[in-house]
């Protein structure tokens, strides 16, 4: 649900007559409301955990699908996506921390297993928007409130087993302690560098997930329905990359994930602006796989050298990934309207160099040999 806006931005542009820098101003209308309140949301509910809160936030989301599809001026698309961010920020810190209490130990698995599902649902609001409101228009986005009200359901009896599980969740908090010869000035400067590397994966992910099917359109010809096709594949990159780098990372170490995923893919950035339509498949799902892979593995590292405060690094790092997110799109759309969508691309392809950064986080004993 939360994909369909995205995926939609070709309509509503042509239907509302919407700038490229209007188009990143919905996203980053989105992505704030999600990224201001989730390390807030975080931190309340590590004190004073709210089981239903998960049933809760897809009720927003429900009531910005139903704007989405009603909202007949550009100010009404704007209250949809600020709807649709504040159900995202009230269901994942409380989410991420379920994820955990379920994992048996697999921490890592756990959490991509969790983000794959949003990821897969994202993947699929392009294919959804191609084949269903291409074709029947804005209006046919008001369908989705049903999955809102199923997911309402299912949330609630999530709700209730976590509500059952709670009081085993805090007390392996309590004991959990921050990893031997960190002080808190190091683990800030630790934080520091994970943040900057969420910085440069986001704003990378955000020219694509934004501006891809304009890039597409403008320099290759593509329609509407093509390019929406293209930006499926590249979003199921994503999810099948944030679906491995958890395990992956339980099993060779974080440290490695981070590093690899997102300095590793800096060859493929450069030169995808270069490429040719065939390549250009190539080259997205490529770096869609490798760069998903790190926010899994950076966020159960968060969580290890922060212990007891599940929901305040969930709510932090997914908060900033949506800002991030938000902001890059803003500044992307004003940059494309002035300097054109290719020169966008030119800029961003540089982003993944801050992944050398990685070198400097310590390896944790997980990551014995990482």
């Amino acid at each position: 649900m939360q994909s369909l806006l995205p995926a939609i931005y070709p309509i509503i542009k042509t239907s509302f007559g919407l700038s490229f820098a209007q188009i990143g101003l919905l996203t980053l209308t989105n992505q704030i409301t999600a990224s201001l309140l989730q390390p807030v949301i975080g931190s309340y509910t590590d004190r004073r955990p709210q089981p239903y809160s998960l049933a809760a936030g897809m009720g927003f989301t429900l009531a910005g699908m139903i704007l989405l599809a009603t909202g007949r001026s550009y100010h009404a698309l704007l209250t949809a996506a600020a709807f649709v961010g504040l159900g995202s920020a009230v269901f994942h810190p409380e989410s991420s921390r379920i994820a955990r209490l379920a994992s048996g130990g697999r921490h890592g698995f756990a959490q991509s297993f969790f983000q794959v599902g949003g990821n897969a649902g994202s993947s699929l609001g392009p294919l959804l928007a191609a084949f269903l409101v291409v074709p029947h228009g804005q209006g046919s986005i008001a369908w989705f409130s049903l999955a809102a009200l199923l997911g309402i359901v299912f949330l609630w009896h999530v709700g209730t087993w976590y509500r059952t599980n709670a009081t085993s969740a805090g007390s392996a908090q309590r004991v959990a302690s921050r990893p031997e010869g960190m002080s808190r000035r190091h683990i800030g400067a630790v934080m520091a560098i994970l943040l900057t590397l969420i910085f440069s994966k986001y704003v990378y992910l955000a020219s694509l997930s934004s501006y891809y099917t304009f890039y597409l359109i403008s320099r290759f010809h593509l329609s509407v329905q093509s390019a929406q096709l293209h930006l499926f594949l590249f979003l199921a990159a994503v999810a099948a990359g944030t679906l491995i780098g958890g395990p992956i990372g339980d099993r060779f170490g974080r440290r490695r994930v981070i590093l690899g995923s997102i300095l590793g893919v800096l060859p493929f950035t450069l030169a995808l602006p270069h490429a040719n339509l065939f390549w250009t498949r190539i080259l997205t799902a490529v770096i869609g796989l490798i760069l998903a892979s790190a926010f899994s593995a950076i966020v159960v590292y968060a969580q290890e050298i922060v212990p007891g405060r599940v929901g305040l690094i969930a709510g932090l790092f997914f908060g900033v990934a949506f800002g991030t997110a938000g902001i890059g799109a803003a500044v992307l759309g004003k940059l494309a309207d002035h300097m054109g969508i290719f020169f966008v691309y030119q800029i961003c392809a540089f982003l993944p160099a801050l992944g050398i950064l990685a070198l400097w986080l310590p390896k944790l004993e997980h990551d014995r040999g990482a």
